[in-house]
């Protein structure tokens, strides 16, 4: 038995003794993935340092700080999440129990990505344990340190039977789905997300495929140009440009791309200074492979700032392009990297146009202060997040589901989206043994009066505060006793 199959095995195992199940497990688990987070800061920052160049401020920032904050709201929810939710009743079930029961999967794989490694791994593992399920963690093998620290220290806070840590490369990833679980949470790309989705599909497994793609950025001509591209640059440029949800492009009038240009360098000063190399809070791209494809993405388009690259020291500076070309290769594929690509269009209807041709994007960025403009925006086009005037932040929303659309993904997660993603949700109905006289309409010999009486219980529908609900199961009551005994036979 392969290390892979021994690790689902367990974990199996440890789900069937029925411990994830108690709220109060589920909450203590919680606690102590809070408690690494908080005692173990500078050994996530050291590994994240040598894996992105990220300083301990920008990990926090962008890492354990909303992980923090999702652990602490699903520990105060959790017990609201998990409850039976009661649910509407029509005639016929108006004396009975309905609700839905949330109830664990069972084994869930959640497959992390490198970009941000704590956060895109864990998020999910807390809503797998949210939930009650076990859980198979396998971070990213790009994120070499990151995955080290990670398989040392889970399984320190955490049941290590229940959501063991599987570190590795393909082979590896390979072996874990070749195993049959309940659920499979992936975030990467969309060509690995249709390996995975084959591969679930041989046991009918469900999954989570957050993905990417390339989401475009629309900035008015009639808005705050400074403002806009302050805000585009640092959603551009944030830890290198490897932001599953960065701008991916932008497309604008011709009249604004010099002004747009000229802001966006300016803000790039503002936040990395005039050399970006040894500044602390710029990043640097994951590996050379990935430098060699992005700076590949160059060759025929027109660089108007930056365009420095250091391979030895995997470093790509903030860089903006001009005029671009829908044909171009930087168009062709997600960046993924410090690129910002300007594409100058007619106006609304040809941004909107060109959006449409693409495949339907992870988010999708408008900037603009007239609520028209935005409004065509969102209805006229789809994209699994939409944000007007600013960018990433709806990643920090809770409330909110985030989440592809498409081939930028499927299923959605964060609060409440986790837990009902990795729940299964119950339908339940508890019946009586009495009032018979009711469900005669329903049995054998069918009859037109019958199919009159199920017209009204099934069709009819009245908005019936509590004391209503009362008098007419009382009414009912009388109904099954009497009339339906006198007249459907």
């Amino acid at each position: 038995m392969s290390r892979e199959q021994q690790a689902v095995a367990r974990a199996r195992k440890a789900f069937e003794t029925g411990r994830s199940k108690p709220l109060e497990y589920r909450i203590h688990q919680l606690q102590n993935l809070q408690r690494l987070f908080t005692e173990r800061q500078k050994e996530i920052s050291d590994a994240i340092n040598k894996d992105l160049n990220r300083s301990e401020v920008g990990m926090q920032m962008f890492e354990t700080l909303g992980l923090e904050g999702e652990i602490a709201l699903t520990i105060k929810k959790v017990k609201e999440w998990a409850a039976p939710r009661p649910v509407e009743k029509n005639l016929m079930t108006l004396s009975d129990t309905v609700y839905i029961q949330p109830e664990p999967l069972g084994v869930v794989l959640i497959i992390g990505a490198w970009n941000y490694p704590w956060a895109v791994t864990i998020q999910p593992l807390i809503g797998a344990i949210a939930a009650g399920n076990a859980a198979v963690v396998k971070p990213s093998e790009v994120c070499i340190h990151t995955a080290k620290v990670m398989e040392e220290l889970l399984p320190v806070y955490i049941d290590k039977e229940l959501y063991p840590v599987v570190c590795g490369g393909v082979p590896e990833t390979q072996e874990l789905l070749r195993q049959r679980f309940d659920h499979i949470f992936y975030t990467g790309n969309s060509m690995v997300g249709k390996v995975i989705m084959e591969a679930a599909a041989k046991h009918l497994t469900p999954v989570t495929l957050e993905l990417g793609g390339k989401s475009p950025c629309y900035i008015d001509k009639n808005c705050d140009i400074s403002i806009a591209c302050r805000r585009i640059a640092w959603g551009k440029y944030t830890n290198c440009g490897q932001t599953c949800i960065a701008p991916d492009y932008v497309l604008c009038e011709p009249s604004i791309q010099d002004r747009v240009i000229e802001e966006v360098k300016k803000s790039i000063k503002e936040f990395y200074t005039d050399n970006p190399k040894t500044c602390t809070d710029y990043g640097r791209i994951i590996n050379q492979r990935h430098l060699k494809r992005i700076m590949a993405l160059l060759e025929d388009s027109t660089v108007a700032f930056g365009g420095e690259n250091d391979e030895s020291n995997c470093y790509i500076a903030p860089t903006v392009l001009r005029d671009v070309k829908p044909e171009a290769k930087v168009m062709q594929e997600e960046i993924f990297g410090p690129l910002l690509p300007i594409l100058p269009v007619g106006g609304l209807d040809e941004a909107i146009k060109f959006i449409n041709k693409g495949e339907k994007p992870l988010a999708l960025y408008v900037f603009s202060s007239d609520d028209k403009v935005i409004n065509r925006m969102r209805d006229e086009t789809s994209s699994g997040g939409f944000l007007a005037n600013d960018c990433l932040v709806h990643f920090s929303v809770s409330s909110l589901p985030f989440g592809g659309v498409g081939n930028s993904g499927m299923g959605c997660y964060h609060g409440k989206f986790s837990f009902d993603q990795l729940s299964h949700l119950r339908s339940c109905l508890i019946k009586k043994l009495k009032m018979e006289g009711v469900n005669n309409m329903r049995y054998p010999p069918h009859t037109p009066k019958k199919l009159g009486w199920a017209r009204f219980f099934i069709l009819k529908n009245f908005d019936l505060g509590w004391v209503g609900r009362m008098v007419l199961l009382a009414v009912l009551a009388v109904v099954a006793a009497v009339a339906l005994q006198k007249y459907l036979f």
